[in-house]
């Protein structure tokens, strides 16, 4: 079935299907590839433990699917082994995004989400992966996933050997640090499978413990999502705790404070891919003009950006407190005071609350 070109009964050649696979993938602008055979029932059941605690905050997705994370089989019939891949996504420097947060009148958003949605980038890739795999060795049963389903995939690409879970939770490597996006293929192909390196390289290191600016990692390996930036500007649909506004500072959408101090990503690589140049508007960052953005204008201006899904009353309510931790500016206060009237009772307080904090 995998090689329409061998005889019936030839073994399949294994190794060679694999060396295809990393080639291929490292012209689609992977920068790395493992394959695995994961066992995931410790990784889920520390997950479980985790939502049980309640850390999860209003991700109720977290709480679901349970058995189709610990069993890959499960997510994707017939599975024997899962390949991830990694794809740079850094643009810039970290001095560009050191930059950003260093100017109260700018909004910062996470490196990321600059340039167009990685999910669609990712799958179309993967796709193009295995499309490729068949034109070269023969239909196979596969299924393309980029953050979009019940995958552990931090703890598939640690056991594939791409790194280890750094103490922030996410994936680290000593060659590349961890700004890149994760991706797999689930597939039947019985390819032979990378090991772990076993080792955890973040030794006494505990920078990115420090800098959290909402103390959100708790400790070693230990987040509290509610207390977050990322998922208070991203996932929390409702207000923000008034106690944890200011430390927000500049930041819209996402946090990047826990990478940006890591030591690793001294050797993080820059984004190869175009999808991921940043659009103007974001670059510069202008939190004025932004927060001047109306709805059709934030549609049209973040069309097939990963920050569009959060909405437009929540990008209001994102930059209301970061106009509120910045200066008390005349200019600021009229922005402010121009939507103190606006439908959203979310907008509304979050608008009233940075024009006290500028008067005080």
């Amino acid at each position: 079935m995998y090689d329409v070109t061998m005889k019936p009964g030839s073994p399949l050649p294994l190794q060679a299907i694999k060396d295809d696979l990393v080639r291929q993938a490292r012209a689609l602008g992977f920068d790395a590839v493992s394959v695995s055979r994961p066992s995931l029932e410790e990784a889920s059941r520390r997950l479980e433990a985790w939502v049980a605690e309640g850390r999860h905050g209003d991700m109720a997705f977290l709480a679901r699917h349970a058995e189709l994370r610990r069993q890959p089989e499960a997510l994707h019939p017939g599975t024997l082994r899962v390949v991830s891949v990694t794809l740079p996504y850094l643009w810039a420097s970290p001095g560009a995004a050191e930059a950003a947060l260093a100017d109260p009148s700018r909004g910062y958003v996470s490196r990321y989400a600059l340039g167009r949605d990685y999910h669609k980038v990712l799958r179309g890739r993967l796709q193009q992966l295995a499309t490729g795999l068949e034109a070269r060795w023969g239909p196979f049963s596969y299924r393309v996933f980029a953050d979009s389903a019940p995958v552990l995939e931090v703890e598939i690409a640690r056991q594939g050997g791409l790194g280890w879970r750094g103490k922030h939770t996410l994936l680290l490597r000593r060659d590349a640090g961890s700004f890149f996006f994760l991706g797999e293929l689930f597939t039947d192909l019985p390819l032979p499978p990378d090991g772990p390196d076993g080792e955890d390289h973040c030794g006494t290191c505990q920078a990115c413990l420090d800098i959290c600016p909402t103390r959100a990692i708790l400790g070693p390996y230990r987040l509290d999502a509610r207390r977050c930036i990322s998922y208070l500007t991203i996932e929390h649909r409702g207000s923000i705790p008034e106690a944890l506004r200011p430390l927000l500072g500049n930041r819209i959408y996402g946090c990047d404070d826990c990478q940006l101090v890591c030591p690793w990503n001294r050797f993080a690589h820059l984004a190869s891919v175009p999808d991921f140049a940043p659009r103007a508007p974001l670059e510069a960052g202008e939190l004025e003009t932004l927060f001047g953005w109306e709805a059709a204008q934030f549609e049209s201006a973040l069309a097939g950006s990963p920050i569009r899904r959060i909405g437009h009353e929540r990008w209001l309510r994102n930059i209301a407190v970061a106009l509120g931790n910045g200066p008390a500016t005349a200019s600021a206060r009229a922005a402010l005071a121009r939507r103190q009237n606006h439908p959203s009772a979310l907008v509304r307080e979050h608008v009233n609350w940075a024009l006290s904090r500028l008067s005080e």
